[in-house]
């Protein structure tokens, strides 16, 4: 299932310092794996204390960035608070199988001194914009149900309700329903060309690669 968290649209209390500006403030970058302790750090509670993922054992700093590097490459972004890492979002493949290739599930979580200021939605607008210029079709959203603060979000950005997968999973004593959200990201190509694979910034730049107009 792609996890995407009820912590990306709640609001909750700022941490020290924190204002209705916030968002602004904070810049949106390229994750390196440098940033996968701070990953892990915000995703481990939401597997321990929540049904919003479906995984069971946290990942620590070496599988996420064993996820971050893997093939497809897909872009992992990181809300950049000054060097510490407010919250991160991600596209992985939506199915091995080839033919689901032009398709893509994202995430999107935050440190929880940082919820509620929009940069939930700020890390969906460059993730989006990411996954749509290395070709992909649609992206995906499944949703851990009920959790109106991640429909929320995602439908701000244009995600659209696909339907629900009934007792899909079992998590703490209790079946789970996935609601499944998708955003069109062009209009479907009679003959698609392949996706590409992502390279952050600083490779496109070495490589003279494809960046964003």
């Amino acid at each position: 299932m792609a996890g995407s968290g009820p912590e990306a649209g709640r609001v909750a209390a700022a941490g020290p310092g924190k204002g209705p500006g916030l968002a602004a403030a904070i810049g949106v970058r390229a994750a390196a794996t440098a940033d996968a302790e701070s990953i892990a750090a915000i995703y481990a509670p939401v597997v321990t204390g929540s049904a919003i993922s479906f995984e069971e054992t946290p990942p620590g700093p070496d599988e996420v960035s064993r996820r971050m590097l893997g093939s497809p490459r897909l872009p992992w972004l990181v809300a950049d608070d000054a060097g510490r890492v407010a919250g991160y979002a991600y596209a992985s493949a939506h199915r091995q199988r080839p033919a689901y290739r032009w398709s893509a599930d994202c995430s999107v979580y935050l440190d929880p001194g940082y919820r509620g200021h929009g940069l939930g939605r700020l890390l969906y607008e460059n993730l989006i914009s990411e996954v749509r210029d290395l070709g992909y079709v649609s992206l995906f959203a499944g949703i851990a149900l009920p959790n109106a603060a991640s429909v929320g979000l995602h439908e701000a950005v244009g995600f659209r309700p696909v339907g629900v997968f009934r007792d899909v999973g079992y998590k703490f004593g209790a079946w789970r329903d996935v609601g499944w959200w998708q955003l069109r990201l062009r209009d479907r190509p009679a003959d698609p060309g392949e996706p590409r694979p992502w390279a952050p910034p600083a490779d496109r730049e070495e490589d003279g690669g494809h960046g964003q107009s």
